[in-house]
């Protein structure tokens, strides 16, 4: 049964939220007739219904927005999807997602977060207003929209020309300082809808952390208004995993130390939860790295990895080991050995290596003959599987150590975990 209902109002922007539950491994399905709800029902965690309802009349969008809570049922998780400027009919359509709910459940005690901070896509929130790249809403195009000029930069003033609910503000210093600042906020301000600061993922983040908080402790059941990604962290924070079978697991080998590649390697473990183990470049012991694999595969980690640890000298561009042959081959025959029996034990449903050494090495201990090129995650990181051997057709994602922003390993952990999810998608029978 679909545990997260998300709403849009436009296909284009229901179809691009759908792609971040399931780059977090969530099987989601984007639907525009109600009457295919029971079609996908059971055969999806994620269902997104565009109500195309962005440029419509308040009263006609509050209509189709509450239909389509009534119709869905129960989720554990309702997302109320915004334009990322925040064109359309927030408020109103925020209002018949919180008028259904507490029709179905008066008892419940609920309140909704307002996050529609995007940072990915150069939208942010801070002292409650709303910018584009940097830009106030007002200064921007959008207030020029023939068909939606938006009036207001601020996010509560916004929504409080069409929603009865009463809103209150989360400021960012207060979310920088951590989860447990946030859920002391969150108890102290009772307003209905919380507007909250946020300029980057880690933000997010942290605020879903806080809410899934108070969601086990206080019993709120929340509602999210967002853009996008604040909904999908908000969804993994609460625990909802795919029900379609066992989550896809992801098995990384990352050789190079730089900071390019700890900086990335640490968004990995705060957006996807990813479970590192380290290397010893001095002692490796490929025994003791797959009993940590092992440990942290029954704790149900989904990203399980090998990262090398840096040796006492590390420089820009790497450390002093790689300058060592010796202890280099080292590196790569424990890899190898990692690889070979992990791989065989754990059953990944994808590959990542960063490093060329690396890619090659875990290639061949795998008995490929090479690796079928898809697609490019993003400039000199390619995905694609492994062509020949046992683990032929196995999807393979390879980026250099030195390349990418701050989010490029997870956006290519992402993508393996992506089509690992479609192919589960594809591979369940229809109904009906």
């Amino acid at each position: 049964m679909a545990q997260v209902l998300v709403i849009g109002d436009d296909l284009t922007g229901s179809n691009a939220t759908g792609a971040l539950y399931a780059r977090r491994g969530l099987r989601a399905v984007t639907i525009g007739a109600l009457t295919r709800w029971e079609r996908y029902a059971d055969r999806v965690d994620v269902l997104v219904v565009n109500t195309a309802s962005r440029h419509w009349p308040p009263a006609r969008a509050y209509a189709a927005v509450r239909a389509a809570v009534e119709t869905a049922g129960a989720t554990p998780l309702i997302v109320k999807r915004v334009d990322t400027t925040l064109r359309g009919n927030p408020g109103s359509e925020l209002d018949a997602v919180l008028d259904a709910l507490a029709a179905r459940e008066p008892s419940a005690p609920i309140r909704t977060l307002a996050v529609p901070a995007f940072p990915d896509a150069g939208r942010t929130t801070v002292g409650g207003l709303h910018l584009v790249d940097g830009v106030p809403l007002t200064r921007t195009a959008v207030a020029r929209d023939p068909f939606d000029p938006v009036r207001h930069s601020r996010v509560a003033a916004v929504l409080g020309t069409q929603s009865r609910r009463t809103t209150g503000e989360l400021a960012l210093d207060v979310v920088e300082r951590g989860p447990e600042a946030v859920a002391e906020a969150l108890r102290a301000n009772r307003a209905e809808v919380m507007v909250c600061d946020a300029t980057e993922n880690a933000h997010l983040q942290t605020v879903a952390a806080a809410a899934a908080r108070l969601a086990a402790e206080d019993h709120i059941r929340w509602v999210a208004l967002d853009s996008g990604p604040f909904g999908a962290a908000l969804a993994t924070e609460l625990g909802l995993r795919s029900e379609g079978g066992a989550p896809v697991r992801i098995l990384a080998f990352v050789g190079s130390v730089t900071d390019r590649t700890r900086t990335q390697l640490a968004r990995t473990e705060t957006a996807l939860g990813a479970r590192w183990v380290d290397l010893d470049p001095a002692d490796p012991d490929p025994d003791r790295v797959v009993a940590a694999l092992r440990a942290a595969a029954r704790e149900n980690a989904t990203v399980l990895g090998v990262r090398v640890a840096p040796a006492p000298a590390t420089t820009a561009t790497g450390t002093a080991w790689a300058c060592d042959p010796g202890t280099a081959a080292r590196i790569l025959r424990c890899l190898s050995e990692v690889a070979r029996r992990a791989v065989a034990e754990l059953c990944p449903g994808g590959l990542y290596a960063s490093g060329g050494d690396v890619a090659a090495a875990v290639t061949a201990a795998l008995g490929a003959d090479g690796f079928a090129i898809e697609t490019e995650v993003l400039p000199l990181a390619v995905a694609g599987h492994l062509v020949g051997g046992p683990h032929d057709g196995l999807p393979f994602a390879t980026k250099g150590g030195l390349i990418g922003g701050p989010d490029a390993a997870r956006d290519c952990l992402e993508h393996l975990r992506a089509a690992g999810t479609r192919r589960t998608l594809r591979a369940t029978p229809s109904a009906g």
